[in-house]
């Protein structure tokens, strides 16, 4: 199967650089709208909020890239670095703004990391993805060669870590929880499809 050859055309003349453009226009216009009181009655709380859900979908976005090449053809495998780093970036300001503005304390964190089942699930995938951004360059993938496809398989150990975290926060709520989950598992899933045998070519001879 192939996409059509005009969305093939149009993918091909993005640039990268646009997505780190809108993650950090998403995340200044979120802190923005906090700063002047846009985000309801607890202003902290929600840009967490956010910060996070947006974390998760941009794991979510670079997970479906693979399937998506796979069974429609449409390759957006040199978007798939851009994906990941900002899913990073976010995931650090989502974590600067509980430690900073929720907490306003370091020390506090290491105690709520201690105490906070959720919090822990959160921190370890957090912890789990800096290796992976450490070894996103070109650099780091000609060098490890295949341990670097390796390595970077922790990324289904880290959205399954960051779903967790999100539904132990949002306990009581059912619908978007499990469409997430559902999603995530579908994505993953598709990985183990077996691929279909390219047909033998009969040699005939005359």
């Amino acid at each position: 199967m192939q996409p059509p050859r005009w969305l093939q055309d149009a993918v091909r003349r993005v640039p990268v650089w646009l997505i780190y453009l809108g993650t950090a226009l998403w995340l200044g216009g979120l802190f923005a709208m906090a700063l002047f009181g846009r985000l309801g009655v607890d202003p902290v709380a929600e840009l967490i909020a956010q910060y996070g859900k947006g974390a998760l979908n941009m794991l979510i976005a670079g997970l479906a890239i693979t399937p998506l090449r796979r069974f429609t053809g449409l390759n957006l495998l040199r978007f798939r670095r851009a994906v990941g780093l900002s899913a990073f970036f976010i995931l650090c300001a989502h974590l600067a703004v509980f430690a900073v503005l929720d907490l306003q304390s370091l020390s506090r964190l290491g105690v709520e990391i201690a105490e906070r089942p959720f919090i822990t699930i959160g921190m370890l995938g957090f912890v789990l993805l800096i290796p992976l951004a450490l070894t996103s360059t070109d650099r780091a993938i000609r060098k490890m060669g295949r341990n670097w496809t390796k390595l970077h398989r922790l990324t289904y150990v880290v959205i399954l870590l960051g779903w967790l975290h999100y539904e132990w926060q949002v306990r009581g709520e059912v619908v978007e929880p499990l469409t997430y989950l559902t999603i995530i598992l579908i994505l993953l899933g598709l990985r183990f499809v077996p691929r279909k045998r390219a047909p033998l070519h009969k040699n005939v001879s005359l």
